[in-house]
């Protein structure tokens, strides 16, 4: 972790510190145990309840110093972490205070030989941090296009089946698939006393209905206002997403152009998320904001790209 060795005078201040920070030998053989409990063999042969502090002390800093290639990190984190304290329960409770004085310090006085190193220890952590994240999100990131590039396989398959009900049926369990991908939550189709819903999802904490189709033709105006109407029966915060995989009429679009409660994805919106050229929900976010900002349903994913 550091490049700086650790000086003479730093460990002897750690040593100092060890032997005054605790009055008790149980509490600071507790500390010792914990604080090195990945480094067992530093305590092994110590006889941490009996033998005197400064002894203990003494015993433990000659073997980090020793092998300070081995342990300087966990030299300079009991350095850091000593440094760092503030209250002295045990030592405050005494009449006589200047075992207390005299452990301050001794803090003091470790806590300014290590600033460098606790710099460097932080700088460590903060490093240890962003690659932990960068390899996290680099594995979330194949993870994610393994999967997009099976779906897209999927997509391409649907479309050369003939059996148009078929079809249907595979699609909506290929939207379900996409959806999780991007822990949309989705859920699938269910019946109502007098309508379908071919499922349903949550975005941002908002729930949505689906309609999802793949016709040989494009969606009507018809068709979408009998979606319209049942987004509308769910309530007022109810929102929809009608999919079309071969788009929607002009005059639908047109119908639903300044006022909708629903937006609507088509066939080339798909594709371009399943190409890996924008995610789900960033095209999601875009398609709602924009149908809360003119009242349109229809925002293609080719238009951001053109903005």
């Amino acid at each position: 972790m550091a490049e700086k060795k650790i000086s003479p005078v730093a460990y002897s201040a750690l040593g100092d510190a060890l032997a005054l920070i605790f009055w008790y030998k149980k509490t600071l053989a507790k500390f010792l145990r914990l604080a090195l409990r990945e480094y067992p063999e530093l305590l092994t042969g110590l006889d941490l309840e009996i033998a005197q502090k400064r002894e203990t002390a003494t015993t433990l800093v000659g073997r980090l110093a020793a092998s300070e290639h081995r342990y300087q990190d966990v030299t300079v984190s009991l350095m850091v972490e000593i440094s760092s304290m503030k209250n002295f329960r045990e030592l405050e409770q005494l009449e006589d205070q200047q075992w207390l004085e005299r452990a301050r310090q001794a803090v003091a006085e470790l806590q300014d030989l290590t600033k460098q190193h606790r710099q460097s220890a932080e700088e460590h952590t903060r490093f240890e941090r962003e690659l932990a994240e960068a390899v996290e999100e680099a594995e979330r990131g194949r993870a994610i296009s393994g999967a997009l590039a099976s779906l897209k396989e999927k997509f391409l398959i649907l479309g050369s089946d003939p059996d148009p009900q078929a079809r249907g049926r595979t699609f909506e369990t290929f939207l379900n698939e996409l959806f999780a991908l991007w822990d949309f939550y989705p859920r699938a189709a269910y019946s109502l006393e007098r309508e379908q819903i071919d499922g349903a999802f949550t975005f941002d904490t908002d729930d949505y209905i689906l309609e999802a189709k793949w016709l040989k033709s494009v969606v009507s105006r018809e068709q979408l206002d009998v979606f319209a109407k049942k987004v509308e029966r769910k309530g007022r915060n109810a929102l929809g997403l009608y999919v079309s995989v071969n788009g929607f009429s002009g005059d639908g679009l047109a119908e639903y152009a300044s006022s909708s409660p629903f937006i609507t994805m088509d066939g080339s919106d798909i594709y371009t998320v399943l190409d890996g050229r924008i995610s789900l929900d960033d095209l999601f976010m875009r398609k709602r904001r924009h149908v809360n900002e003119t009242g349109s349903c229809f925002f293609p994913a080719a238009g951001m790209f053109s903005e």
